[in-house]
């Protein structure tokens, strides 16, 4: 089953969304979260992503007072990503309500601890969010491209037994130009056993079916849906 996933990205209890993945490249919305929440949960959605902005910058969970408004108040299922750095973080998001979490920056930094959790937590349980550009690995708390290959980054968890896995082009990332369909192709390929989620650069119902044509497992929708480009009568073409 091919999964909608849309996104609930968060700084200062706002919507917002980082255009490429740039904190001083930041669009603010006047949508209320747990309404737009709620619209998800009416049309058949079972799980969002609940991205914390302000997380991420800070390199912990900060926005988990609204994970819990959102948690409280529907029974969405909610993938929490934005800061976790320690099992402490992990703890404090699944304490507020999500189901689920995401790393990043911490699986290039300390590769080790985030294979732990795959064991630990169990495969199920979390995802790993990958920040690409131009196939190499992009850090987005420190703003920077790395040396790290995106695939051998990927193959490392893969091996130890990674399931999740959710990729972004960052130079598509928030901009509605289309996703890197090349990209996911070739992830779909070389990692047949993975769940692949693509996020980033929807700005079709047409996009979203190519998606689900190449075989990935979901996609992560946000500005699209914010600005009312891709519409929930439209979603729930994909939605069983």
């Amino acid at each position: 089953m091919f999964k909608i996933i849309p996104s609930i990205s968060v700084s200062q209890g706002k919507i917002s969304i980082l255009k490429k993945g740039e904190f001083a490249n930041m669009l603010k919305y006047d949508i209320n979260p747990l309404d737009h929440a709620k619209k998800f949960e009416e049309i058949g959605i079972e799980t969002i992503q609940f991205a914390d902005i302000d997380g991420t910058k800070k390199e912990c969970p900060v926005n988990y007072g609204l994970l819990e408004m959102i948690a409280g108040h529907t029974n969405l299922k909610i993938d929490y990503v934005g800061g976790i750095r320690t099992d402490g973080d992990i703890n404090k998001v699944l304490e507020y309500g999500a189901t689920y979490f995401t790393a990043s920056s911490v699986a290039v930094e300390h590769t080790s601890l985030f294979a732990s959790w795959i064991i630990s937590y169990g495969r199920e349980k979390l995802s790993l969010l990958a920040h690409t550009v131009d196939e190499n690995i992009f850090v987005n708390v420190r703003q920077k491209i790395t040396d790290v290959d995106l695939y051998d980054h990927i193959q490392y968890f893969y091996d130890r037994g990674l399931k999740y896995l959710k990729v972004t082009d960052k130079n598509r990332d928030g901009l509605l130009e289309g996703p890197n369909f090349d990209l996911y192709t070739k992830l779909n390929e070389r990692f047949p056993n993975a769940c692949i989620v693509a996020s980033g650069g929807v700005r079709s119902v047409e996009d979203i079916q190519t998606l689900k044509d190449i075989g990935l497992y979901g996609v992560i929708i946000g500005r699209a849906l914010y600005e009312g480009i891709v519409t929930l009568e439209e979603l729930k073409l994909f939605i069983d």
